[in-house]
């Protein structure tokens, strides 16, 4: 479940015109009661019912739900979700800010667990990234611990990630990490590596997370072996995640060397909404 969506329905409602809709202020009598089914079109994970329903809720506090399938669950096609019931108003001016909610959040959610499967690895697990859309994150990051996913960092504030370009800027890794960590003793530091070299300099810097970016399958299994080597102790034991042009089918393959974790861009950025329809049923 998501907190806090108030401010989101209202931008959504207001964008779409939903309390001027005037083809059904002009066609539909205004206290007409409706009744309507929400089926699915297509298999997948159904996420966001909680948003979906408080659409309607803002428009007409006084509707009625009946939710027949809860959310985070997997759904086949034909499958009744939920039905709702109130004055015909809200359900034909709110219905497509609702499904698309509903629709972005389950296709996420779907694709997820579609890589979760994929890998059927119990030690890897599978992590999005920040790659969504602005003001949709927590939306997104739900979506993705629907589908059986973990996530990343929420922001830029609750967890150090080093990548290329701060290695760029950064003079004495190692120094820096250690100088940080006297002030921050509870924030895990990632570091972002793309060859052997970093690897290396992340294992000295002790890094509680080494992300192995845009690295061939031969290279990645060459970074792991060394970490795992190198930190075989039990005072030390970095995870270790594998990011960049990962897809369905490397995703795969790439579980195949134990990562700790293995972060997915794609899911949140290109997964395709879920097909859902809101049928009216007359009342």
């Amino acid at each position: 479940m998501v907190n806090n969506t108030d401010s989101l329905i209202d931008l959504a409602l207001k964008e779409d015109g939903v309390f001027d809709d005037i083809t059904t202020k002009e066609f539909i009598p205004k206290n007409k009661q409706a009744k309507a089914v929400l089926i699915a079109n297509n298999p997948g994970i159904l996420c966001g019912i909680d948003i979906f329903i408080k659409v309607f809720k803002t428009i007409d506090k006084k509707c009625r739900v009946s939710l027949k399938i809860k959310d985070c669950s997997q759904i086949k096609r034909g499958d009744k979700i939920l039905e709702i019931t109130g004055h015909a108003y809200a359900i034909l001016s709110g219905e497509r800010t609702a499904l698309n909610f509903l629709q972005y959040m389950s296709g996420i959610a779907t694709l997820t667990n579609k890589f979760v499967t994929s890998i059927n690895n119990g030690r890897t697990k599978i992590y999005d990234t920040r790659k969504t859309i602005p003001g949709y994150r927590e939306l997104a990051k739900y979506a993705v611990r629907c589908g059986g996913g973990a996530n990343h960092r929420m922001g830029l504030y609750d967890m150090v990630l080093i990548k290329d370009n701060h290695l760029k800027l950064t003079k004495d890794l190692t120094a820096e990490i250690s100088e940080f960590r006297k002030k921050y003793k509870n924030i895990p530091v990632e570091v972002e590596c793309e060859n052997i070299k970093q690897v290396k300099q992340a294992l000295d810097s002790k890094a509680d997370i080494i992300m192995l970016d845009n690295t061939t399958f031969e290279n990645t299994k060459e970074m792991i072996d060394l970490i795992r080597k190198r930190s075989s102790t039990k005072e030390y034991k970095p995870e270790v995640e594998i990011s960049g042009g990962v897809n369905l089918k490397t995703a795969k393959k790439f579980a195949r060397l134990d990562a700790d974790r293995i972060s997915i861009g794609m899911i949140t950025h290109s997964s395709s909404a879920l097909d859902v329809t809101l049928e009216i049923t007359i009342k």
